[in-house]
């Protein structure tokens, strides 16, 4: 299992880098350069016209890895990864269609907030049914570091579990703006899902399979999206990932452990959803001086350091490992009473 697993990182992390060689000058080619908000930090104005919708290229790693590193799996009737990618193919295919609409128009607005919104929540619908169908889902909410399982009424888990996969990757969705920083903070996250799965054996091989797969896909990404960025990966791929975190969460069965393991995602969406907030009520007044947290930073907030965004990556990055240790500990041995 543990030579799959090293086969489907470096299959993912070449397939990643050598699409990326031909895919970012394609993209130049076509003009497929991103716009950039008018309200952000005005140093992001230099980035307009880099190419986006390059989330291809780590969706292009993992394709492969699941249908040759995993097939044997799939073959056997391990189907959770399968599962998994096509989850995160269709939040790809909106988040395509998103940027798309923001490349047709020629501005940085896509699908309408309605139009995302009904969007997400059909496509974890149908995840949920699928999961369950297949047995890898139950209504019993599992408590990560206690290790103890709650019973739940099945519609109620079923509006939970809804609610936290368009809230999660929605925040993914929001963490991704700066170069490199959704993708190196979503790399651990993945190395955890990589050993749990692993640690857990029968059973979970293809999962492991394909949490190896896009971790390896995502370093071959940031040979294109590290800081300065050749290539954005679009809504096309912080979409795909929001899904691959979520899917890969409720195919292991157990979608809490997304509170420590994604605890940057959680910070990003608490920073917009406060500035909103405070915003409205105040009828003017910030609590950050930008939201997401990230761009708060750069701007130097609350402490005048304005930090440079290679700063905020490795900050953001070390705080997603630390969390993701956390979050392995805290269930690792779920199966072991």
């Amino acid at each position: 299992m543990t030579g799959k697993l090293i086969l489907a990182f470096l299959i993912a992390l070449a397939v990643a880098a050598l699409v990326g060689r031909y895919y970012v000058p394609w993209l130049r080619k076509i003009k497929a350069g991103q716009e950039i908000k008018e309200i952000g930090p005005n140093w992001h104005m230099t980035k307009a016209g880099t190419p986006t919708m390059g989330g291809i290229i780590f969706i292009a790693g993992i394709v492969v890895v699941v249908f040759t590193v995993g097939f044997s799996a799939l073959r056997s009737g391990e189907l959770g990864a399968l599962f998994v990618l096509l989850f995160s193919l269709f939040y790809g295919a909106i988040g395509f269609l998103d940027d798309y609409e923001k490349l047709r128009k020629k501005q940085n607005l896509g699908l309408s907030a309605k139009a995302k919104f009904l969007l997400q929540v059909a496509v974890a619908v149908a995840l949920l049914f699928l999961l369950r169908l297949e047995g890898y889902l139950t209504p019993n909410l599992y408590v990560p570091f206690w290790n103890v399982t709650v019973p739940l009424p099945e519609w109620l888990y079923f509006v939970l579990a809804a609610f936290i996969i368009v809230g999660t990757v929605n925040s993914v969705n929001l963490t991704d703006g700066l170069d490199g920083l959704a993708t190196s903070v979503t790399i651990p996250v993945f190395v955890c899902y990589t050993a749990v799965a692993f640690a857990w054996g029968a059973g979970f091989s293809s999962l492991a399979i394909f949490a190896a797969g896009l971790t390896g896909a995502m370093f071959g990404f940031l040979l294109y999206n590290f800081y300065p960025a050749k290539c954005f990966m679009g809504d096309t791929g912080s979409l795909f990932l929001g899904g691959a975190v979520c899917g890969m969460a409720f195919a292991l069965d157990m979608p809490l452990i997304l509170v420590p393991l994604g605890i940057i995602y959680i910070i990003e969406a608490l920073s917009d959803i406060i500035q909103v907030g405070y915003f409205k009520i105040t009828h003017g007044k910030r609590v950050f001086k930008m939201a997401p947290f990230h761009h708060h930073l750069e701007m130097g907030g609350w402490l005048g350091h304005k930090w440079t965004e290679k700063q905020i990556v490795a900050l953001f990055t070390a705080i997603s490992v630390i969390f993701a240790i956390i979050a392995f500990f805290g269930c690792v041995d779920r199966y072991s009473f």
